[in-house]
């Protein structure tokens, strides 16, 4: 058993990382132990095509099946996947405003190119959408991520993001679950506190994850929302039945990064909050093997309700059909070019 009670079976209640590109024998072995539902990628893992398939199938291999392994590949400043390899990609929000009328097509396309270079290197999921609003004073690091400034824009855009994964082969990470675009400090060093009222979150913040309530994966927002609860999201019950019941989305729910500062507490108490709140899943980025083990401890196995949605997940992920990816590449360049008739 491990701590909380969980039975030794089912997947283990984590996305984890790995420390280089390959696996450590002793990586090997607590994954195996482990048995973390899924692993993600940095730049630290990626050197070349060959070398990020190798370390894919080692992941997989240690858990002994098709774990989801999942990356941030957003573009802009947060890519983990560059030039002269793969394709460069400009910031969301930048090139929303260059393609003007075309940006629904655009960012369908875009991201239907990114789950190409994806998929070819076994990588099936990315933590994308961001269908967080964009406000004046939200903070620099997050805003030219966003694809936009009301809900309606953001939501439409981030369906199409969502298709273009989807479409070829790749799962769509819903972020920032409930919404993180109030947030004026960047939570990978403080804690936001947004003090809107409950129904102008509702109309707004909240509502672009409404309307994308079918989406298989979504990664919590580490900040607090003072007018519903002053514990920050991914540790509230609160949060989590809102996220549950008010915005209606069932499926997986990782946390964001489990040690950003915007956090503060030991890991395996912050991991044991998260999955008590109502957490499927306990993302862990950038640790030491002991923080890993610490980490997986805490969460244990999956509960049976997120047993459910982590394979109800898993289902989601299909072959991509053929498509000429030239052509495809073509006809964004002449979209963001403005080479092609309204």
């Amino acid at each position: 058993m491990y701590p909380g009670g969980h039975p030794l079976t089912g997947f283990g209640a984590t996305i984890l990382d790995a420390e280089g590109l390959r696996l450590s024998a002793e990586e090997k072995t607590f994954f195996a132990k482990a048995n973390p539902f899924g692993f993600i990628l940095f730049a630290r893992n990626i050197d070349s095509p060959e070398q990020v398939r190798a370390l894919c199938a080692e992941m997989r291999d240690a858990v002994g099946r098709d774990a989801p392994i999942t990356i941030d590949q957003e573009g802009g400043r947060v890519q983990r996947l560059r030039a002269p390899l793969w394709r460069e990609w400009p910031a969301p929000l930048d090139q929303v405003k260059a393609a003007g009328d075309h940006a629904e097509e655009v960012m369908y396309l875009r991201y239907r190119l990114i789950a190409d270079e994806l998929h070819a290197l076994g990588i099936d999921s990315n933590c994308a959408p961001l269908v967080d609003v964009a406000g004046p004073a939200t903070h620099p690091f997050l805003q030219n991520r966003c694809y936009g400034f009301d809900a309606d824009t953001v939501a439409r855009l981030g369906r199409a993001v969502a298709n273009g994964l989807l479409d070829g082969g790749v799962l769509p990470v819903v972020k920032h679950i409930p919404g993180h675009g109030r947030a004026e400090a960047d939570s990978h060093l403080d804690l936001p506190t947004v003090d809107a009222p409950h129904t102008q979150l509702s109309t707004s913040d909240f509502a672009p994850f409404r309307a994308l309530n079918d989406l298989p994966l979504g990664m919590t927002a580490h900040l607090v929302y003072s007018a519903i609860d002053p514990a920050p999201a991914t540790t509230s019950a609160r949060m989590m039945r809102l996220i549950r019941d008010e915005i209606g989305f069932d499926g997986l729910i990782m946390t964001d990064d489990i040690s950003m500062k915007a956090l503060s507490g030991a890991l395996g108490d912050l991991s044991r909050a998260a999955i008590e709140a109502g957490c499927d899943v306990i993302l862990h980025c950038n640790g030491t093997l002991d923080e890993r083990r610490e980490v997986a401890e805490a969460a244990g196995r999956m509960s049976g309700p997120a047993q459910t949605r982590a394979e109800r997940a898993l289902e989601a992920r299909k072959t991509p059909e053929s498509v000429d990816i030239p052509a495809l590449s073509a006809k964004l360049d002449a979209l963001i070019n403005g080479r092609v008739d309204d």
